[in-house]
């Protein structure tokens, strides 16, 4: 009964079955990386979706308070993505999603993460990126969005922009990635406010250790000495 809903399940989000032989060893494996494969993803775009964004950004944080290296992490967001749906609708406002998506994952590195974290949100992780870097592959997704023309139903072609914000983990620190992520949520809205199609990046200096940042290594300090 349980394999009968797992590929009900597969079934309904157009995931391919494997080619093996039905109920055998080889296909019975097949039918469980593909239902890991879609819980990992998000069914529309085929990015990762938000639970395993959420697992990247945690690994990613722990990375750099034992390594010292440099990440960025980048909010992405679509811009007036409102009016598409309102006015096209939200079948018009999923093929924008689509495109900004595969846009997004043309520019980045392999060992990048790219992200679909809700609606029209997307993060992306960058692991070893050092702030010159970071700049650059930030207007580079931004300036490949803007090159998007997207065909709607109704025959309409539009244009899309996204506003993106970014900030650097802190190294060497026992940080959160809640944490980070409100770091680059404020540089997003800092993007939206001065105009949209545009990226605000954190600079270094602003990524110094928060009073939060500084109470979590002061309790680690604490249960170490203990």
């Amino acid at each position: 009964m349980q394999l009968d809903l797992a590929l009900q399940l597969l079934q309904q989000a157009g995931a391919l079955l494997p080619e093996a032989e039905p109920y055998s060893e080889a296909w019975v494996q097949g039918v469980i990386d593909a239902l890991c494969d879609l819980s990992s993803k998000d069914a529309l775009t085929g990015l990762v979706n938000r639970r395993s964004f959420e697992m990247a950004l945690s690994r990613e944080v722990d990375r750099v308070a034992r390594s010292g290296e440099s990440a960025l992490l980048l909010a992405v967001d679509i811009d007036h993505f409102k009016a598409v749906n309102d006015t096209y609708g939200h079948a018009a406002g999923d093929l924008v999603i689509k495109a900004v998506a595969g846009a997004l994952n043309q520019v980045v590195r392999p060992m990048d993460t790219v992200a679909r974290v809700g609606g029209e949100e997307f993060g992306i992780v960058l692991p070893k990126c050092a702030p010159s870097f970071g700049a650059m592959v930030a207007e580079r997704l931004r300036e490949r969005v803007s090159e998007l023309r997207v065909e709607v139903a109704s025959g309409q072609i539009l244009a899309v922009t996204i506003s993106l914000g970014g900030a650097f983990a802190p190294q060497w620190v026992r940080s959160s990635s809640l944490l980070w992520m409100e770091r680059a949520d404020r540089q997003l809205y800092r993007a939206k406010a001065e105009g949209r199609n545009r990226a605000c990046l954190e600079s270094q200096i602003e990524s110094l250790v928060s009073a939060e940042e500084k109470g979590m290594l002061f309790a680690v300090t604490q249960q170490d000495s203990e």
